[in-house]
């Protein structure tokens, strides 16, 4: 069964050239359009796709209220952000309403169609040109609280949590912890577990604001 997928944008050329991209690839499905995030609620709702593709920025509702309201819902889609430095105010909020990651907009088409295929298959992430927008976001936030759940990891767990924090692969984790990169995956499920977390963006979030580490540290 092929990924479905929702393009959510106000401008209907980068919604057109979107589904070109992700329509070039086998496997990948285009089932909906949105020019704005109350019509990609109702086009998410009826056609049930597996990834949204969501701006940020565009009238009615924004990217950020959209996404929080369909990831409010039973067995609700993962969101991916597309983003453009003009919007990156808006990443931290984003990321707290529980999207899997952010893609910028002028990424090239194979990085777009990776992204799809990491997320869906339940990884998040963050472009790497976005992600110091993202930690100076953190970095202008109130101090830290830890999380009383912090106390059901183990001290490799809490070690893999912090390099997850720093946005890097489990290949580049195993090589930091000289392990094989199927245990650090056993790792990583296990703190999204104990953790209750989505998924890798969302245990970015996480660590943060639990203070497990900060801005600097990354």
């Amino acid at each position: 069964m092929g990924i479905r997928i929702v393009i959510v944008d106000d401008q209907a050329m980068v919604r057109a050239g979107l589904r070109m991209i992700v329509e070039s690839e086998p496997g990948m499905e285009v089932v909906g359009e949105a020019g704005d995030g109350r019509e990609a609620i109702a086009v998410a709702r009826r056609t049930r796709p597996d990834i949204v593709l969501m701006d940020i920025s565009m009238p009615r509702m924004d990217g950020v209220a959209a996404a929080r309201e369909l990831l409010d819902t039973p067995h609700p889609p993962k969101v991916i952000t597309l983003t453009t430095f003009d919007t990156d105010e808006n990443l931290y909020a984003a990321l707290r309403a529980g999207t899997s990651g952010f893609l910028l907009k002028v990424s090239p088409p194979e990085q777009l169609i990776a992204a799809i295929k990491l997320v869906h298959a339940g990884d998040g992430l963050l472009d790497p040109a976005v992600t110091s927008r993202v930690l100076a976001s953190f970095a202008a936030r109130p101090d830290p609280t830890p999380s009383p759940r912090l106390q059901e990891l183990t001290p490799r767990e809490l070690e893999v949590l912090r390099l997850l924090a720093r946005g890097i692969t489990n290949a580049e984790i195993a090589r930091e912890l000289y392990v094989g990169e199927a245990t650090v995956k056993t790792h990583v499920a296990r703190v999204l577990m104990k953790l209750s977390l989505r998924d890798r963006a969302q245990a970015v979030v996480f660590a943060y604001e639990s203070g497990v580490v900060s801005p600097g540290a990354a």
